[in-house]
């Protein structure tokens, strides 16, 4: 078949046959009819993400490489940020920015074990696992209801001469209150890590600009999970403005290593064999120099290549959630009575990643749940709900050691007994949401 071909026109005609195989049967466009399954999140995509997969897999480079340092640029170019690193998860992304801040080369603000970190109980637990891990103490603050995020007005009584940093989500892409955060932070000197994860592209307005969420803290991070707003697959990224902390993100994703070299290049600084580090030998090969206790958290490439389809479509991801959720919004008002329907932060522009409700008293969450679950709309709990409760913390809360929590949990208890969500992905229709909204309302009026 490729007999007479270069290995050019070979690659363009196997891309043109998979566009096509993905055109012909990967159709998302199929009409809705009542009694479909609606889920909370799906991937979104075309024969531009699978062309850019193939044309990854037919270089067989595997491990980070052209397409990872493209996406790396491109996502800092959107977000207008200075420092993007490419990783395997989102959860990655969470252990790679906290275990930064522990670098010795930050010096006497790096973080220490039995040092606190503030945060909160109601999210995903890939937030406060790598403090835990790390030896640092979690400090956990309720969140407000209906916007479901760290209740600001906790943040000095989470405060100690231990605390080094604020490590806290966006929630389902509501952006918590930043500038109260921030000057918190700002005034104690704490580092601020953003959990991007289920908000990339919400915005928040500091003073006169607008920028986006994980671009204000020290370090922000993100998913590439498939419910996610945009998709690898598998993958996650951190990102700073902080050259320093940049190193060091990219320090302990790389091994832990000192040298900076991209995998497969060698002596970009001209330094290779010259220096003296730690107690080695001079000349010692800087490639296999470590000043970090690190890991290898890398993405392949052909998870990048996918990335680098996905981003040039996200700014129109962003503008279908925020459409799917006001039209949900719209849909179920005059419920109020028996639902509290989620309202945005001050001062922030959401990219939704779902529409969370809380029942009030009248209403039992596990029948209006199971009611709309029957008729095919998926549902979900805010994660964890209170983290504390799980069995993960059992040996923590029975010996009294680990965590502190500053004040109660009112809230946090709340959401884990009665909210839940639904999905405002860019790939539902109004139909969808239509229906969505229909179950909902049913579920409520057979209370």
């Amino acid at each position: 078949m490729f007999e007479n071909m270069t290995e050019t026109q070979a690659r363009e005609q196997i891309l043109n046959m998979v566009a096509q195989y993905c055109n012909t049967y990967h159709n998302q466009n199929k009409p809705f009819q009542e009694g479909d399954r609606i889920p909370y999140a799906s991937r979104v995509y075309g024969s531009e993400e699978m062309c850019n997969l193939v044309d990854s897999a037919l270089e067989f480079w595997l491990t980070s490489g052209r397409y990872t340092e493209e996406f790396e640029r491109k996502f800092a170019e959107y977000l207008d940020i200075d420092y993007c690193t490419l990783v395997n998860s989102g959860s990655s992304a969470n252990l790679n920015a906290f275990m930064a801040l522990t670098s010795p080369l930050l010096g006497e603000r790096a973080v220490h074990r039995g040092d606190e970190v503030i945060t909160v109980a109601a999210g995903f637990p890939t937030t406060v696992a790598p403090i835990i891990q790390y030896g640092a103490i979690p400090v956990f603050v309720d969140v407000t209801i209906p916007q479901y995020n760290i209740d600001v007005t906790k943040l000095e009584e989470a405060y100690s001469d231990k605390t080094k940093a604020v490590m806290i989500a966006h929630t389902l892409g509501n952006p918590f209150d930043l500038k109260a955060v921030k000057e918190f932070c700002d005034k104690h000197e704490l580092w601020l890590i953003e959990d991007n994860c289920d908000a990339l592209g919400s915005k928040y307005r500091m003073g006169q600009e607008e920028k986006f969420t994980g671009t204000i803290g020290d370090i922000g991070t993100s998913s590439f999970y498939p419910p996610h707003h945009m998709t690898m697959g598998e993958g996650g990224a951190v990102y700073t403005n902080n050259p320093l902390l940049n190193k060091c993100i990219r320090s302990f994703r790389d091994w832990g290593r000192d040298c900076v070299c991209p995998s497969g290049r060698d002596n970009l600084c001209g330094h290779r064999f010259d220096r003296q580090y730690g107690e080695l030998p001079l000349g010692y090969d800087h490639k296999y120099v470590y000043s970090h206790f690190g890991y290898n958290l890398k993405a392949t490439d052909m998870q990048a290549a996918i990335g680098c389809a996905q981003i040039e479509k996200f700014p129109e991801f962003v503008k279908r959630r925020r459409h799917n959720f006001d039209r949900l919004k719209s849909a179920l008002s005059g419920t109020e009575d028996a639902l509290i329907l989620p309202e945005a932060c001050k001062d922030s522009i959401p990219s939704w990643f779902g529409f969370l409700i809380t029942c009030k008293k009248s209403i039992h969450r596990n029948a209006v749940v199971k009611y709309i679950e029957q008729h095919g709309v998926q549902t979900r709990m805010l994660f964890a709900g209170n983290l504390i409760k799980h069995p993960c913390f059992d040996e923590m809360r029975r010996t009294g050691t680990g965590f502190r929590v500053a004040g109660s949990l009112e809230n946090t208890d709340r959401i884990m007994n009665e909210s839940f969500w639904v999905g405002v992905y860019p790939g539902m229709t109004d139909e969808k949401i239509d229906f969505m909204a229909k179950m909902i309302k049913e579920a409520v009026a057979l209370q």
